[in-house]
């Protein structure tokens, strides 16, 4: 009965070790969102598959540049028995600043409302998250991108530092 006890609470306390060890889920992470425009980006789990990705960035071509503030939430789902990798969907919005200087200055800000779609893995050895996603955009005001129209269709690879 003794030994029985002791191997449980043997492998109580591995599992717990293990648990807490184990790196290939993550409660928020940092870095970089490499798309159009290149962002800073800041991922956040409010639960379990219910996360909120903050970013701002800025893009300029010569006389034109642009930048970018937003928010989407993201659920995540797993992506059969791989651990830490997931697919994820969700919506947000943004807002988009810009300016042309041409012969004028113009200015404008555009709010825009998006959806996202991706994929998600937290490498298990090691503080490192990698995505890839699509995150179409319908902008709603001024916004001057010529040929484009108000809609986008933005993608992105995303590096991110992770915390538990």
């Amino acid at each position: 009965m003794r030994t029985k006890q002791s191997l449980i609470t043997v492998l109580f306390v591995l599992g717990c070790f293990v648990a807490m060890n184990a790196q290939s889920t993550y409660k928020a992470a940092i870095g970089l969102r490499l798309g159009y425009p290149t962002c800073v980006s800041f991922k956040y789990f409010l639960s379990d598959p219910g996360a909120i990705e903050a970013f701002a960035g800025f893009r300029g071509y010569g006389s034109y540049g642009y930048a970018t503030v937003g928010a989407a939430y993201e659920h995540h789902f797993p992506i059969g028995s791989i651990e830490g990798f997931t697919w994820y969907v969700g919506g947000g919005a943004a807002v988009q600043f810009w300016n042309y200087d041409f012969d004028n200055d113009l200015a404008s800000t555009s709010i825009g409302i998006l959806g996202v779609g991706g994929v998600d893995y937290k490498f298990a050895s090691i503080p490192l998250n990698l995505s890839a996603d699509v995150m179409p955009t319908f902008f709603i005001g001024d916004n001057y991108y010529a040929g484009y129209g108000n809609f986008q269709g933005l993608g992105a690879l995303s590096a991110r530092y992770t915390f538990k």
